[in-house]
């Protein structure tokens, strides 16, 4: 497990950096993160992970948020931007995953919610099923401090009586699409509730609703390297431009920040142009079961029998083409090194530092159903990232990252 002292220390020391002077587009208002890894289980299921995860995604259209469920086994949150947030007054600091799959925000999974003077007790139950994990518990509205003069005074929080799959975090922090909240609370089922992006554009902090995301890849246990940007974009933070691609109209992406787009491994087209998602709760990038035949077919790489993900030998390495995604008009080139896992982490995985780990592996069913990729955190630290509700898009720039070789 990441240690609390550690992380607090990460991230206080990440704050005070934010706090000096950076040249950012419209006065948005910036938040680090810190890269985890969540080892208090033992070695980290990736794959088990994103797959319970993307079922239930993709699930969510069949069935209300508030039900579901399924057998899916319940794993604890493998690899994680968790985002140090106040809540109440004074604050108590909690440690929230960033996750762009769900809108709600809670607390409670380890560190206890404190009730202060800002506390209100709504007398409503809330309740989300993520797949890999699940909270239930009462809704409050609190004041909640996302950093240095960034604070929402009556922001929704779930407080969590329950939960599992969350050990060593405290709960998440939701800025996913608005849409997501309906059916998480019992009693009001049709009712949504303001994510907290919505509640800084509607108490005049941002003057847009949108999220920048930095990410970067690193070999350590755990980095303070990444930074959300509410309001607008980090100009520091990418090269080039940003370009936009409008949110999808296919469902069940369209419930999320859906795009569409087509994959080709080097010259070969292995998913043609369909609909998927960008989240930053899913750590690997999960494709087609028909692309990820292509893909495993191209690279000759065996599955291997203790990690599930795909294994290449250093020659194979040697040999990676780009894997490119085709968003609009602009591709965007995965080298070779982005589409392995970091080689010094292979332990945490249950790997062995003799093999080299591919990143990129099935979603669980056949393209044509709507959901038929997730672009998850292992690309988005190849990418900036900006998810636009104000004009219905997603953005993509290249950064100083984006060709690293530090895998």
């Amino acid at each position: 497990m990441f240690p609390a002292a550690s992380l607090l220390t990460t991230l206080l020391l990440a704050l005070s950096i934010a706090a000096s002077p950076v040249e950012i587009r419209s006065s948005p208002i910036t938040l680090p993160i810190a890269r985890r890894l969540n080892t208090s289980g033992g070695t980290i299921n990736l794959l088990q992970h994103d797959q319970s995860r993307a079922a239930s995604l993709k699930n969510v259209g069949e069935s209300s948020l508030s039900r579901r469920t399924g057998s899916i086994t319940v794993t604890n949150d493998a690899v994680s931007y968790i985002a140090a947030v106040g809540v109440g007054s004074p604050a108590t600091t909690y440690y929230l995953i960033v996750d762009t799959g769900s809108s709600n925000t809670w607390v409670g999974a380890d560190t206890a919610y404190v009730k202060t003077s800002t506390s209100v007790d709504t007398g409503e139950h809330v309740a989300v099923d993520y797949g890999s994990g699940s909270f239930s518990g009462t809704e409050y509205t609190d004041t909640v401090t996302l950093g240095s003069g960034l604070t929402i005074t009556k922001q929704s929080i779930g407080v969590a009586s329950t939960s599992e799959g969350f050990t060593g975090v405290d709960g998440i922090i939701g800025i996913g699409p608005l849409d997501l909240t309906e059916g998480t609370l019992t009693s009001e089922p049709d009712t949504t509730i303001p994510t907290v992006t919505d509640n800084l554009y509607s108490e005049g902090i941002i003057s847009e609703i949108v999220v920048g995301i930095s990410f970067e890849p690193t070999t350590s246990e755990s980095d303070a390297n990444g930074e959300l940007t509410f309001g607008g974009t980090d100009a520091t933070r990418y090269t080039g431009d940003i370009a936009y691609t409008p949110l999808t109209t296919t469902y069940p992406a369209s419930y999320y920040w859906g795009i569409n787009e087509s994959i080709t491994y080097g010259t070969t087209t292995i998913l043609s142009e369909t609909a998927g998602i960008v989240d930053t709760g899913t750590t690997l990038i999960l494709i087609a079961t028909n692309a990820y035949s292509m893909y495993q077919s191209a690279t000759g790489a065996t599955e291997d029998a203790t990690t599930g993900l795909l294994r290449i030998t250093t020659t194979q390495y040697d040999a990676l083409e780009d894997l490119n995604f085709n968003v609009g008009s602009n591709t965007y080139a995965l080298t070779p090194n982005g589409q392995i896992w970091p080689r010094a982490l292979n332990t945490y995985i249950g790997g062995s530092t003799d093999y080299v780990y591919l990143i990129v592996n099935s979603i669980g069913t056949p393209s044509g159903e709507g959901f038929d990729f997730i672009n998850g955190y292992t690309f988005l630290e190849r990418f900036y990232s900006v998810f636009d509700t104000t004009n219905s898009q997603v953005g993509f720039a290249t950064t100083a990252y984006t060709t690293a070789t530090t895998n």
